[in-house]
């Protein structure tokens, strides 16, 4: 079945921001050369000219240096005081698929003043996305994915030959990057950034699936460690049915804060009413077959794609009441500008950018067959009864189904040891990096972890009121930590203002938010 010809709410990586690209790069390195003696060239960026761009050669393989290299694009804004500069602060960019180079070049509308004044914010694109060679694939052949929701044996079997099909293109148009684009291999490229800027040791802020590689970094290099914040942060302990229980409890955890503030707040379109009914009546309406989108009435709306829609919407509080409007739309069959289900996408390139291998490369999340698939549908259903699942679930543990063993960094507990420890930073109802993935990620680091909790709502904390904001930066410039258990009170969602709102705006950054 062909997916909706359009952009589903920010769950789709932008396609207008790349170039499409034939083969990586293959360059041999200099005899005598090593990574951390290369010079950047650093120019003025095209975006902004007060931001520095450059780029670094590294291994296309890290264990097989001399196979050849390709170039990973780099980012600077120097610190506005040089004389009160403590050293680099590099920013790690979710997705997967986000951009470090885009977060430095929006420096000023993301971290504060003071964060600007005494760090030179550095970021790369992590390889294989945006400016550092992305992995692209077929446009067309993704848009024939079948179904994620799979109903029989014959299913999983179309979707494992699907899969061979689209890896087999991905490779041959990426070249040999397209199976070394695990974050563990960007780490290295991140430690060889470092050395490259000649700092001892960096301060770093990653948020979403950014804090994998903040996680990584620390555990390979915990003497190069100043002071680390994972915001809204990944759990790479997790087995396949750890990750999708964990994330159908978010989703279902989002909506029970929806529909309180439904209950509460004239605001919500479906107000006075029973919202779980009234949600679930929608989705028994796509389960038969019979819910369109308002916008483009010849396209059937099916549960995944109202699941979905959703979830994003619980990415901010602040889209809580477009959600309402939303759902009231898709009820009465009018359209709305605010309730829109999808927007028209920008042309058809030939080559789309593919940034979930590198969670495929990550993460080892295997099913067996579709007897094993479907016990994790049920299971999760009775975790998310309204919810059923979360498809920032579903839409991994499908798309790597049938990925090669062994993969480069599968999942295993962190072994951190920092002098300083790591702060971990949650909203308590996080709908895709959830709650429970910090408190586990905290355990994990022991006394090289501190968790500060905020206490409302949606992905990425930084931001979302001043006592966050203060403890991240008392924390970055100071070394200063949180008192242990230390929490921050909800800003109320009209209030909110958040990176996330920005991080969605821009092409290659979104937070955790994987395509089909």
């Amino acid at each position: 079945m062909r997916k909706l010809a359009a952009l589903l709410l920010g769950l789709a990586i932008p396609l207008s921001c790349l170039t499409p690209v034939a083969a990586a790069t293959t360059r041999a390195a200099e005899p005598g050369t090593t990574i951390a003696e290369s010079a950047i060239s650093w120019t003025p960026c095209p975006e902004d000219p007060a931001v520095e761009c450059g780029t670094l050669a590294v291994p296309i393989d890290w264990k097989r240096p001399a196979s050849g290299t390709f170039d990973v694009a780099v980012a600077r804004r120097r610190a506005t005081d040089p004389a009160a500069r403590i050293g680099a602060l590099a920013l790690g960019a979710g997705g997967p698929g986000g951009s470090g180079v885009n977060l430095v070049l929006t420096g000023p509308t993301l971290l504060s003043p003071e964060i600007l004044r005494r760090f030179d914010v550095v970021g790369l694109d992590p390889r294989g996305t945006n400016r550092s060679h992305p992995v692209v694939c077929s446009t067309d052949l993704m848009t024939q994915a079948p179904d994620p929701i799979m109903r029989s044996q014959a299913d999983f079997d179309r979707r494992l030959a699907y899969n061979e099909r689209l890896r087999a293109d991905c490779r041959a148009r990426t070249g040999p990057l397209f199976d070394h684009v695990d974050s563990l291999s960007t780490v290295a490229d991140l430690d060889a950034f470092r050395a490259a800027l000649g700092e001892e040791r960096l301060s770093f802020y990653g948020g979403s699936y950014g804090t994998l590689l903040g996680q990584q970094y620390a555990e390979r290099h915990p003497q190069r460690v100043r002071a680390f914040t994972l915001d809204s942060t990944m759990d790479h302990s997790l087995d396949t049915q750890g990750f999708m229980e964990t994330e159908a409890w978010g989703a279902q955890d989002a909506f029970n804060e929806f529909t309180a503030w439904c209950d509460r707040d004239s605001r919500c379109l479906q107000h006075g009413e029973d919202v779980r009914a009234f949600w679930r009546a929608l989705l028994a309406r796509a389960d038969r077959g019979e819910l369109r989108d308002p916008e483009r009435p010849d396209l059937e709306v099916t549960a995944f794609t109202l699941i979905q829609a959703a979830v994003r919407h619980f990415y901010n509080p602040a889209a809580w009441r477009p959600l309402s409007q939303l759902l009231a739309d898709l009820d009465s069959g009018r359209a709305t500008r605010e309730g829109a289900l999808s927007v028209p996408a920008d042309g058809t390139p030939e080559v789309s950018p593919y940034p979930l291998q590198i969670f495929c490369l990550d993460f080892r999340l295997p099913v067996r067959d579709y007897r094993e698939y479907g016990r994790h549908l049920r299971r999760m259903t009775k975790v998310a009864p309204d919810m059923r699942y979360s498809p920032l679930s579903i839409a991994p543990v499908v798309t790597c189904l049938g990925q090669p063993d062994p993969i480069p960094n599968p999942q295993h507990r962190l072994k951190v040891r920092t002098s300083t420890p790591v702060l971990v930073v949650n909203s308590k109802h996080d709908p895709a990096t959830v709650y429970p993935w910090a408190t586990s990620t905290t355990r994990q680091l022991g006394r090289s972890g501190r968790l500060l909790t905020y206490e409302g709502w949606g992905h990425i904390a930084y931001g979302k009121g001043a006592c966050v904001t203060e403890a991240v930066d008392s924390y970055l410039i100071s070394q200063t930590l949180p008192a242990r258990g230390a929490s921050c009170p909800a800003v109320p969602p009209a209030e909110a203002r958040t990176i996330q709102d920005l991080l969605t705006a821009l092409p290659g950054t979104p937070g955790w938010t994987l395509p089909m």
